[in-house]
């Protein structure tokens, strides 16, 4: 018998996985734990338009991330500090920089997914990789001035 799992199971296959599994296995263990639905014509063209839908958002999240990638290389975004002699107080951190961009471009980024190489301890131009979609990362200039 055709099912499809609506749920992982061990050692039988993960959700959405259309298995064939004996009669007995399906009708006295899958159904009655609503681990599995039989494998009808409907359920299948279902569990194909999810999978189609699910990768037209991907698809969709791709393109806005390149977008973002293409406007973030033409952004400066400055952040003033105070310094003693040209030394920075504190560091410029990712939460620095996220923070500007939020204020500066209303665009949020989380923390994490800014990458700064070095650490940024005194005044003048840097470039700083911003990860925004699995492999498709931007670049934006930070200027960091004088208070």
């Amino acid at each position: 018998m055709k099912v499809i799992l609506t749920q992982d199971v061990k050692s039988q296959g993960k959700k959405n996985d259309i298995i064939d599994v004996s009669d007995g296995y399906a009708r006295n263990f899958l159904f009655p734990k609503k681990l599995a639905i039989p494998a009808d014509a409907n359920a299948v063209n279902t569990i194909a338009r999810r999978e189609a839908e699910k990768q037209r958002k991907i698809e969709e999240e791709k393109a806005s991330a390149r977008k973002l990638a293409q406007d973030l290389d033409s952004w400066q975004i400055k952040i003033p500090r105070s310094s003693n002699d040209g030394k920075l107080y504190g560091a410029v951190t990712s939460q620095d920089i996220a923070d500007a961009l939020q204020e500066q471009h209303g665009i949020e980024v989380d923390k994490r997914k800014i990458v700064v190489k070095e650490p940024i301890k005194s005044y003048g131009n840097y470039n700083v990789d911003i990860k925004l979609y699995g492999e498709i990362s931007g670049v934006i200039h930070v200027l960091v001035c004088e208070k």
